[in-house]
């Protein structure tokens, strides 16, 4: 059975999961872009196909590092996708949320789906049931919540996430712990709320690397899914037939 490179380079991390036919058999987070680190990964593991979704100014070897060992598709708005993009300027839709969007379609088809990315930002995308991808929003992330109130203030410290915190703030930490995350939790609410006026019957998945901050807070039935974009770009590889 093939095995296939699965790429995300993103804000925050690079991630290359690896899968055998449909089955993902391991999630890499790797050190850098640097052409020896993707020489590594192709040694150890001999994937047939790749696909690179980037929203970096990445390692152009990088890439030819794939080119020369495996079947590479560089994810971009000339792929063939499972979706159509009828949108005011499809070229400037980012590789991941194209990539969370085709998984959200092939977990779900012929079905209206919410993708909620919770990474640098909060990224929502909505796809119809005609496979139609309408766009969405984009606002702040948590960790650039936490440090925008630490360099724009004098007294205000960096803080970094919990899981638990309280509704009422007893100190300054515990006082930026409720204000970012359970704000953000009530505006993911206060979103999904939103699209719940206009559309009936639609899922909402949640993604990314801050996802666990988040799902177990939320008042509205969520599909948790921390693969969903590499089970999108697994899909759009299969797509391309690459």
């Amino acid at each position: 059975m093939q095995r296939t490179c699965c790429l995300d380079f993103g804000n925050t991390r690079l991630k290359c999961a690896l899968f055998e036919g449909r089955e993902l058999l391991d999630l890499l987070v790797l050190e850098n872009d640097h052409p020896d680190t993707l020489l590594k990964i192709v040694q150890d593991f001999k994937p047939h196909k790749s696909i690179l979704a980037s929203v970096i100014n990445h390692n152009p070897e990088a890439e030819q590092i794939l080119i020369d060992h495996t079947r590479f598709h560089k994810l971009g708005h000339q792929s063939k996708i499972p979706f159509s993009t009828p949108v005011g300027k499809p070229e400037t839709i980012g590789a991941d949320r194209l990539a969370s969007v085709a998984g959200a379609v092939d977990l779900f088809p012929n079905q209206h789906n919410l993708v909620i990315q919770l990474g640098s930002c909060i990224v929502y995308n909505f796809v119809n049931k005609a496979h139609e991808f309408l766009g969405g929003s984009i606002s702040p992330g948590m960790l650039m919540r936490f440090r925008s109130m630490h360099e724009y203030t004098a007294l205000l410290p960096q803080i970094e996430p919990e899981n638990q915190f309280p509704l009422i703030g007893y100190d300054t930490k515990t006082n930026i712990l409720s204000g970012v995350l359970l704000g953000m939790t009530k505006e993911i609410d206060g979103i999904i709320d939103a699209y719940a006026l206009k559309f009936n019957n639609f899922n909402v998945l949640l993604t990314g690397g801050d996802m666990a901050f988040f799902a177990p807070h939320l008042k509205n039935k969520i599909f948790a899914d921390p693969y969903l974009i590499y089970k999108g770009l697994y899909a759009i590889s299969e797509f391309n037939n690459v």
